[in-house]
């Protein structure tokens, strides 16, 4: 089996999700051990033009299957063309984003292919022929080691901002390989009638370097605009807690959590959040985390690194004018 590292290049309209190009850092450090390099493949409609994109952050060879089949995500099509990818790559490991559709997309193809596979990791790294996959368990208490055998294809989800971004590297090229992948009626168990977008316009929190999240003490979906007016002056992404989205302040596709989304930007700032359990399982990964909250003894405060007691209807606009004035200095 070679020693090459191949990147699942996820992608949404055109649009490649930021988490793929750091996890071009990461098989770079797994393959430059192994003495291979970094390659990658890209699934979709009209999007060989992304191969140079995936190029300039390292790639030396790009895999496409393009075909107006795989328009839309569909597990069992997608399954199809990475397998396919994977045929003709023949990989040490791939590499998958941490997405609602990493984590469907790498556990249908392991199945396929028999292979090692750890979802949601941490940290990745060579170890002779075999992999060693970092990941947590028990609401983020404990770090888990796990050794994927070389004897195996390798196949890891790695989590959002886990690692830094590969440098980029303009005018880089890669060799481009068009894959053929036949979807068969198996694979088109479900059929796409209508696409509606849902999109705000503001960033997944899955994507966002910066998350600015609100819990329930923010009372209603109007009493968020101050997080979205905060989130727009840092340029980042808005969050809530589950008790938030319960009550329909925010859509689910906002939660931050264990049974949301599980965050680790470089700044997650939260305000009015208690920090139950599941929640700082969603998010004790940030770099930095600030919390704003009137209960001096909530739990959020046993994570935080700034910790603010006060209104957060009073403190919210104060940070959000302070930022704006800093932004318009330049």
């Amino acid at each position: 089996m070679a020693s090459n590292v191949l990147v699942f290049v996820e992608q949404r309209g055109g649009r490649i999700l930021p988490a793929v190009f750091q996890l071009m850092q990461a098989a770079k450090e797994v393959a430059d051990k192994a003495g291979g390099h970094v390659e990658a493949c890209i699934v979709g409609k009209d999007i060989a033009g992304l191969a140079n994109e995936v190029a300039a952050y390292g790639a030396k060879k790009v895999y496409t299957v393009d075909d107006p089949a795989f328009e839309h995500y569909r597990a069992s099509a997608y399954t199809t063309a990475l397998d396919a990818a994977v045929e003709a790559a023949s990989p040490k490991a791939v590499f998958i984003p941490t997405t609602f559709m990493g984590r469907d997309l790498a556990s249908r193809l392991g199945a396929r292919r028999r292979a090692a596979l750890v979802i949601d990791c941490t940290h990745v790294e060579a170890d002779g022929d075999d992999l060693i996959a970092t990941s947590t368990l028990y609401c983020g208490k404990v770090f888990a080691k796990f050794k994927l055998t070389g004897s195996r294809l390798q196949i890891v989800t790695i989590r959002s901002n886990a690692y830094p971004a590969a440098e980029k590297q303009d005018g880089a090229s890669a060799e481009t390989v068009a894959v053929s992948a036949t979807v068969s009626d198996k694979d088109n168990r479900v059929t796409v009638q209508e696409v509606v977008s849902t999109s705000s316009g503001v960033k997944d929190v899955t994507e966002g370097d910066i998350v600015v999240s609100g819990g329930r003490s923010l009372k209603s979906e109007e009493n968020f605009k101050i997080i979205y007016d905060l989130a727009q002056s840092l340029d980042g992404a808005v969050g809530a807690s589950r008790a938030a989205c319960d009550a329909g302040y925010q859509p689910h596709s906002r939660q931050v959590g264990l049974t949301g989304k599980v965050v680790t930007p470089a700044l997650y700032v939260a305000c009015g959040i208690d920090g139950a359990i599941q929640h700082l399982a969603g998010m004790r990964g940030s770099k930095v985390i600030v919390a704003i909250n009137t209960k001096k003894e909530a739990p959020i405060f046993g994570v935080a690194n700034y910790g603010v007691v006060h209104d957060l209807f009073d403190m919210v606009p104060l940070l959000t004018e302070e930022f704006k004035k800093l932004n318009a200095a330049g």
